[in-house]
């Protein structure tokens, strides 16, 4: 099939005026002007009109299971007693309610023009009672030893069921010891040794609160002394920061999505630029969240002019209104006005396609690529395309995930 626009925004070069797309199965067979497009691919065109057609966005970090907790948690005097009423909320659910927000979320994602979502599962036993999901999914296992230690053939095997459990499935499946705070050096070291075996992608939050900062820099404030009480060695605290520890515990950063570094000060800076570690930072920013926390400014331009790869995600609605991608880029446009519209669309479509090691497979529309596309409405200028989609702020009524219009 043949799919006609007035303008085709591939990511992969300049819009398209009057553009096409051919699609074959899962698979996009080509792309350019619709009538170079119709000469080479004699096949049935759909004429969608006045819209533009862009790649599907992809949501860079998430939590499905919490989508029935929107509201749920009004803001918090610390990020510790937040981690203290998601918990109390979390006993108070079964697995037919975790399936059931699961679901919920899913359908919101494809709401707002979501098409590939990385999400973190905190339950991945859940996973074998729900039905194949409807976009392309990355299952992130999250594993937490700040009580009990996981050894390694416990989480090889565990890594593994995990791998297996679904495989025809879009998407995949990847590891996420949770962070620094509640997976010890060796579940780092350890889920490293897994993806190398696996091939699974790895992501972890880092540098993400103010609480964060104070208990590795100083060994102290409120998230130190709920950790503390729980029995967590604090050995590990009162010497620099987050980050720094994380780096220089050699736990590695290539290849691993770094999700928030809200936090970073100004040794961390120097540290990302002495070593040259902006190249290899896949960081997952999640705007809304960042602003519902309190969050200082997050380094934006300074990391991105460091040479890290920014993401942006929703995280869950436990702590954002929405899982809507459109939504977090204007946060984003506001905030850093500077930035082009073209990168910013960039952040929710190559940039995470480039984390998950997808850069040509997914993010883009060009041959060989996944037939993940979304359409809108649009007749203006070409120049002006990339502010539009910004700035639109409607359900997406159009969506391709594999090929499959709608799904």
């Amino acid at each position: 099939m043949i799919y006609r626009a007035h303008t085709v925004v591939t990511m992969d070069g300049p819009p398209i005026e009057n553009g096409a797309v051919a699609v074959q199965g899962g698979t996009i067979q080509a792309v350019g002007k619709y009538d170079e497009v119709s000469r080479l691919f004699r096949e049935e065109t759909t004429d969608l009109g006045d819209r533009v057609i862009l790649p599907g966005l992809i949501n860079a970090h998430c939590h499905l299971d919490y989508s029935m907790m929107r509201h749920a948690i009004g803001p918090q005097k610390n990020f510790a007693d937040w981690i203290m009423m998601i918990n109390a909320l979390k006993r108070g659910f079964d697995d037919d309610d975790y399936l059931e927000a699961i679901a919920r979320g899913f359908k919101e994602l494809k709401k707002w023009g979501t098409t590939t979502v990385l999400n973190i599962e905190t339950f991945p036993e859940l996973i074998l009672k729900m039905p194949a999901p409807p976009i392309r999914t990355w299952w992130f296992y999250e594993m937490i030893d700040i009580r009990n230690r996981i050894t390694t053939d416990d989480l090889v095997a565990g890594a593994f069921a995990f791998f297996h459990q679904r495989p025809e499935w879009l998407g995949g499946f990847g590891l996420s010891p949770h962070a620094p705070y509640t997976a010890s050096p060796d579940l780092y070291r350890l889920a490293n040794e897994c993806s190398v075996m696996t091939g699974m992608p790895l992501t972890t939050h880092l540098a993400e609160s103010r609480e964060e900062d104070a208990m590795f820099r100083h060994a102290s404030g409120p998230l130190y002394d709920f950790l503390s009480s729980l029995g967590r060695n604090m050995d590990d605290c009162g010497k620099k920061s987050s980050f720094a520890n994380w780096v220089e515990s050699n736990l590695s950063i290539p290849g691993w999505l770094l999700a928030h570094l809200n936090e970073l000060g100004e040794d961390d800076f120097a540290l990302i630029g002495k070593k040259n570690l902006g190249p290899l930072l896949h960081i997952a920013h999640c705007p809304l969240s960042h602003r519902y926390f309190k969050h200082k400014k997050f380094g934006f331009r300074r990391l991105r002019d460091l040479g890290a790869n920014i993401c942006l995600g929703t995280d869950s609605l436990a702590s954002t209104s929405s899982l809507n991608l459109f939504a977090e880029m204007r946060a984003v446009q506001k905030n850093e006005p500077w930035i082009d519209p073209e990168e910013l669309l960039k952040t929710v479509t190559v940039n995470p396609a480039r984390a998950l090691d997808r850069d040509g497979v997914l993010g883009k529309i060009a041959p060989g690529c996944e037939a993940d596309l979304i359409s809108l409405p649009f007749s203006g200028k070409v120049d002006d395309v990339y502010d539009e989609i910004i700035s639109y702020r409607k359900p997406i009524d159009w969506i391709m995930v594999d090929g499959r219009i709608n799904p």
